[in-house]
């Protein structure tokens, strides 16, 4: 999942003046020749995917996973540029779930939902399970992250980092919740904005409050950098026993 950008203004395309030539050193109009066509390419790059973004915040699961399947060269293009995006972060908050990970025990079991590259299983030593919408590498599991082909109950920690998109999100948290082992871990890491009621974002204590509604307990959260926060749940075993409880009396 990247931040979304917005569009700013064409610039002009007229390259600078051919330089002269230097014995030694290029001179400062050739490199500067140099960081214009870098900067052309990089808007072409981060044209498409800006409007890749604002797809699949505006579309739903399965009609994201189909937009890969179909064109599997879009992926690409869109992890392309998130990885020129996240350049510019001063940290990253993968590395930030990274270091979680490695202060608690390396036996818990990982499902990362929208894993990109699958940077978090190169950087643990746990079993995580990489899952996203497609990918050319063969330890990603390629699906609708609504409907993934987990056991229910058997893992320890579900990870969204900066993947919580589509119209239909809420999907993905309950698919977690049902791979979820109880008293498993739910890390969530979200671009800062998306939580800014005064801009347009969400309230991130009813954002909260909505996923303790699914039977997860908010343990902490973490707004201390100013491009994302943290949240940190735990499924909870009250939960389950009040949901066996009412199957009992349900006919």
């Amino acid at each position: 999942m990247g931040s979304e950008i917005r569009r700013g203004k064409a610039e002009s395309s007229s390259p600078p003046p051919y330089p002269k030539r230097r014995k030694v050193e290029p001179s400062s109009n050739s490199k500067s020749q140099l960081g214009f066509l870098e900067k052309m390419r990089m808007r072409l790059s981060g044209g498409h995917f800006r409007m890749l973004n604002e797809k699949l915040y505006t579309c739903n699961g399965t009609e994201a996973f189909n937009l890969f399947k179909d064109d599997p060269q879009l992926f690409n293009v869109y992890h392309a540029g998130y990885q020129e995006q996240m350049l510019h972060w001063p940290q990253q908050p993968v590395n930030t779930i990274i270091k979680w990970l490695k202060s608690h025990s390396s036996s818990l079991t990982v499902a990362d939902f929208g894993c990109g590259n699958a940077t978090l299983a190169r950087n643990v030593k746990n079993k995580v399970f990489s899952i996203d919408l497609v990918s050319n590498d063969p330890s990603v599991i390629a699906c609708d992250m609504a409907h993934t082909p987990l056991e229910s109950i058997s893992i320890d920690v579900a990870v969204f980092c900066l993947s919580l998109m589509g119209t239909n999100y809420h999907n993905y948290l309950l698919e977690a919740k049902r791979v979820l082992k109880h008293s498993g871990w739910l890390l969530i890491a979200e671009v800062r904005s998306r939580f800014d009621p005064n801009n347009g974002g969400a309230n991130p204590d009813e954002f909260c409050e909505a996923i303790e509604q699914l039977g997860l307990s908010l343990l902490s959260k973490d707004f201390s950098n100013k491009m994302f926060v943290m949240f940190y749940f735990k499924k909870t075993v009250r939960f389950h026993r009040t949901v066996a409880l009412v199957r009992k009396e349900v006919p």
